[in-house]
């Protein structure tokens, strides 16, 4: 599998996603968004960061990038992941439904959230079991979950909710919703159950090393396996 992670100006998690993959044993590599997809590409990864500034809209410059073109015609083919700035991206640019906004306390939150595991039936949690509750940072000023009532309960009713933000024991309350999100989504599936988008970052839960020293655990592990797998 070839992993392509796609750097935009003002990308900063490229590398956190390449190391991790790395260490999972992964052919991945950075590509630059004015170079296109290699044609090997049998995976894309939308890292997180603050692509252009954030400027108009979180990912809203990003998304008009010709090289999205070539991952909406992957989509369905080939696993697609956006985290974070990535999930800013792939809501910009129609790979999933919905909006991320700003966040309902209007700062940034950089902190460690509890996540349900809402559906396994994804090549991003099938390494879980379906309620099971998992711990990932959040770092974001525009995390905030919005979409319509009708488009939601299509997603609910199509088992397209990945995770919700809840607390340590699972249970899903306003208290755990760190950003407002609606229903506390944190991430869903696009039309192809192979494109997702999460706010929480994956990446940085998943080297052994860096949780020794910073706690958050290797939850993400699993959510990259799953990818891979």
């Amino acid at each position: 599998m070839t992993v392509s992670i796609i750097r935009f100006g003002g990308s900063n998690c490229d590398r956190d996603a390449l190391q991790a993959l790395d260490h999972l044993g992964v052919d991945a590599e950075i590509v630059w968004h004015e170079d296109g997809l290699p044609a090997d590409t049998s995976g894309v990864v939308l890292p997180g960061g603050f692509s252009y500034g954030d400027y108009l809209r979180a990912g809203a410059m990003a998304a008009r990038s010709p090289v999205l073109n070539e991952v909406r015609e992957l989509a369905g083919e080939v696993p697609v992941l956006g985290v974070c700035n990535g999930a800013q991206i792939g809501s910009e640019s129609s790979l999933t439904p919905g909006a991320f906004t700003t966040n309902r306390s209007a700062s940034f939150q950089c902190e460690h959230v509890h996540l349900r595991v809402e559906t396994t039936d994804t090549p991003f949690t099938s390494a879980f079991e379906e309620g099971a509750v998992i711990e990932l940072p959040i770092a974001h000023g525009e995390g905030r979950f919005e979409i319509t009532d009708e488009r939601l309960q299509r997603l609910n009713d199509e088992d397209r909710v990945l995770f919700r933000y809840c607390d340590s024991e699972g249970n899903v309350t306003d208290e755990a919703n760190p950003n407002g999100s609606k229903e506390n989504v944190a991430g869903v599936v696009g039309d192809a159950r192979t494109t997702a988008v999460l706010m929480p970052h994956p990446e940085r839960a998943a080297l052994p090393d860096i949780a020794e020293t910073s706690h958050a655990g290797v939850d993400g592990q699993g959510v990259l396996q799953a990818f891979v797998e």
